[in-house]
């Protein structure tokens, strides 16, 4: 049986994480759209999967070790989709781009970024836990990662105009979400057995 003082504290740090990660999808995606970055597209729906893991995990939280590892599984299966999705939007936009706003690209990256080490330091003492809390940290170390790439993006990009470093990190986070998506399926049988 889990212990009620600690369920409550892990379920009030799902929900601040929740909400933010819903908060940056939406500033990450509106920023990627009106700056044709796919690398900030590519992260706000990163930050929208994130948010969904934490509401797996959030029902999870008082089940048995079969439906946390199931719990985890579905985080997984939608991180993988993410990451196919986002590796043929990277294709479609190499063939029919614009260039990106490096400048708002660097912008938004480091306010994501302060966002996302906050949720990561606050998620860091459930990483040896269960498995569906422990995913929810491997999501977030991806976003912080992605937030570093996306910095150096948006610099590459404000300083020489150089519009496929935008490509590159848009594909780079895409093959990191689908190696996350894999971590966790691992971790996942492995809570199973």
């Amino acid at each position: 049986m889990a212990n009620p003082v600690e369920s409550a504290e892990q379920r009030r740090t799902l929900q601040l994480a929740l909400g933010l990660n819903l908060a940056m999808f939406a500033v990450e995606i509106a920023a990627g759209i009106l700056g044709n970055s796919m690398a900030l597209v590519a992260e706000g729906l990163d930050n929208l999967t994130d948010a969904a893991a934490y509401g797996i995990a959030m029902l999870a939280m008082t089940r048995g070790a079969i439906v946390k590892a199931r719990a985890a599984t579905s985080s997984g299966i939608i991180l993988l989709l993410l990451g196919i999705g986002v590796l043929i939007e990277v294709g479609r936009r190499a063939l029919h781009g614009e260039a990106p706003d490096g400048l708002l690209m660097l912008v938004v990256a480091t306010v994501s970024l302060a966002v996302n080490g906050t949720v990561l330091r606050m998620l860091g003492k459930y990483r040896d836990g269960d498995v569906h809390l422990r995913a929810t940290w491997i999501f977030t170390r991806a976003d912080v990662i992605a937030n570093l790439a996306l910095i150096v993006s948006g610099a590459v990009v404000l300083w020489s105009g150089f519009r496929e470093i935008d490509l590159i990190v848009g594909a780079a986070i895409g093959c990191y979400v689908i190696k996350e998506a894999l971590e966790i399926f691992s971790d996942a049988r492995k809570a199973r057995t």
